[in-house]
């Protein structure tokens, strides 16, 4: 994903330098998983992705082990969640739900996207890939 294309999502799109492959591979390092190529590429083109109203659509480097540490750390959350081990957050929708990879047997195998649902705590598909994902995210186009 170039910074033209992500620019091409809209007006509100607002980009920043891109993260080096130092610091993503730190990352994975820290989180122990590879993340997916379509995440890398795109947090390369620019360290975190904001949509209207300053919306986190895709976290920074540092946000994603931050707030993935967070969810997978905190007692608070264990009694209150499901457990987060299985998932790689990497955005929200600024109302409490975020985004993320599923995590399967230690590996991202799939680019497909789903939200957590903090009021409920559920997990859903959202969209086949990180690409479709802004698309729904900036553009409002549908997932499928």
């Amino acid at each position: 994903m170039t910074p033209e294309w992500l620019v091409s999502l809209g007006p509100s799109v607002t980009l920043t330098t891109g993260a080096s492959s130092v610091a993503l591979d730190e990352a994975e390092s820290e989180l122990g998983v590879a993340w997916p190529p379509s995440l890398r590429e795109l947090l390369a083109a620019s360290d975190g992705l904001q949509g209207a109203h300053g919306v986190g659509v895709v976290w920074s480097v540092g946000r994603i082990v931050r707030d993935n540490r967070a969810f997978r750390d905190s007692a608070d959350f264990r009694e209150l969640y499901m457990p987060f081990e299985h998932l790689l957050f990497f955005g929200d929708a600024g109302d409490g739900d975020q985004f993320a990879f599923p995590i399967l047997a230690g590996a991202i195998r799939s680019e497909d996207v789903f939200v957590w649902r903090h009021e409920t705590d559920s997990r859903a598909w959202l969209a086949p890939s990180l690409e479709r994902y802004l698309r729904v995210a900036l553009v409002g186009a549908s997932a499928g």
